[in-house]
């Protein structure tokens, strides 16, 4: 048996158990004659002492063994001694004291550390070595998180009476969105299979025969360009159902999330519940953006009325072209400095601005690049907005 316990469950309640263990060396520590192991498997790290009575033999080969080698431990749960515990750690309580090793693989020194998230290489770099960066327990947490996610769909769609049925991969190609990835067929040359942008007319034809409430979790396929929010091949919840209104659906995945989130990240909450509705229109107005982060407390305000009659050719320009002038009210930022100010200016003229006026309201009065531009009365009714 390689092992009877993986590494990150063993806590306090083992102690005086035999355990067998088996992972990768996440970290080597030599204290004058003791060794230690912080040994890794997809559930934790637990830390392993080597026991010096082992025999000869076995002590050289521990000599050699140095990080992501692969062993086998056999050994006794123990208490660490007072002072010694980790509490940054979940085994940190405790440690095994190893009576039988075993190299199980040794390993060349990996291209990069796989022990934290720092010094990390370039993303091609990780990609080469993606089977090593998937060690990474930042990325193992990811992987754990996704599964629970896809688990808690499942379970909950199931409870709302819906089936999971799993569509064609290779169709037809179909009016979407971005291109078709085209897949040559064998048996009819010259012809082609397209992979799905979505399952949107295989779903369709699941309603009209008779299967009124499906799901899947689907992989789709898109030949566009990449950006922050595009890539290739994803994978979606996609979901259909018959004999319903617009409210009907938003109601479900209002309440698929509300559920979820406490039960996969308790340590996150959702902001308010029901959760606030808004128009396009509205988000627009107050975020600048379809998708908001309603966390950001900043929204923009519209100040086309106060400066209408302003005498700053800018805001002027602006209304006449049938423009608008909106404004971000910063609390507590009257103290940054020109160089933080002209970086903020740089990041607006990526997005399409000439500039970006600003005034820094003090007790001591007002400034910044449009101070000279506005009255006393101008800033005062934006302040007070």
């Amino acid at each position: 048996m390689y092992r009877t316990h993986t590494c990150g469950g063993l806590n306090a309640s083992h102690t005086g158990q035999t355990v067998t263990l088996s992972g990768w060396v996440n970290r080597r520590r030599d204290h004058g004659g003791l060794v230690f192991f912080d040994l890794r498997d997809r559930a934790g790290v637990v830390q392993v002492a080597i026991n010096p009575d082992l025999p000869k033999e076995t002590l050289n080969l521990i000599a050699n063994v140095r990080m992501e080698w692969v062993l086998q431990i056999e050994g006794v749960v123990q208490k660490r001694p007072d002072g010694m515990t980790n509490p940054k750690m979940k085994t940190g309580e405790i440690e095994v004291v190893a009576s039988k090793v075993i190299i199980l693989n040794p390993s060349k020194t990996p291209p990069f550390m796989i022990s934290g998230d720092n010094d990390l290489p370039d993303e091609n770099t990780r990609l080469k070595y993606r089977y090593i960066d998937l060690r990474r327990e930042r990325m193992t947490r990811n992987m754990v998180l996704r599964h629970k996610v896809i688990k808690f769909m499942r379970d909950y769609l199931d409870e709302q009476g819906f089936i999971e049925i799993e569509t064609p991969i290779m169709f037809k190609a179909t009016p979407e969105g971005a291109r078709d990835y085209l897949v040559p067929s064998r048996i009819h040359p010259g012809q082609f299979y397209a992979l799905p942008q979505s399952p949107q007319q295989l779903k369709q034809l699941l309603m009209v025969a008779g299967m009124d409430k499906y799901f899947q979790i689907a992989r789709c396929f898109r030949d566009e360009d990449l950006r922050g929010d595009r890539q290739p091949e994803f994978t979606q919840l996609d979901l259909e159902m018959s004999y319903v209104h617009r409210d009907d659906v938003l109601d479900l995945v209002e309440d698929l999330f509300t559920k979820m989130i406490p039960e996969v990240t308790p340590h996150k909450k959702i902001l308010s519940s029901p959760w606030p509705k808004f128009s396009y229109r509205e988000v627009m107005e107050k975020y600048g953006t379809d998708k908001p982060d309603l966390r950001f407390g900043m929204e923009l305000m519209d100040v086309g009325e106060i400066f209408a009659n302003s005498e700053f050719k800018v805001f002027q320009n602006a209304l006449a072209s049938g423009g608008v002038i909106k404004c971000i009210v910063a609390p507590k930022s009257a103290d940054m400095s020109r160089k933080e100010l002209d970086v903020l200016t740089e990041v607006a003229k990526t997005f399409g601005a000439k500039g970006m006026p600003y005034l820094t309201v003090t007790a001591e009065g007002v400034k910044g690049s449009a101070a000279k531009f506005v009255s006393e009365a101008e800033v005062d009714q934006v302040a007070d907005s």
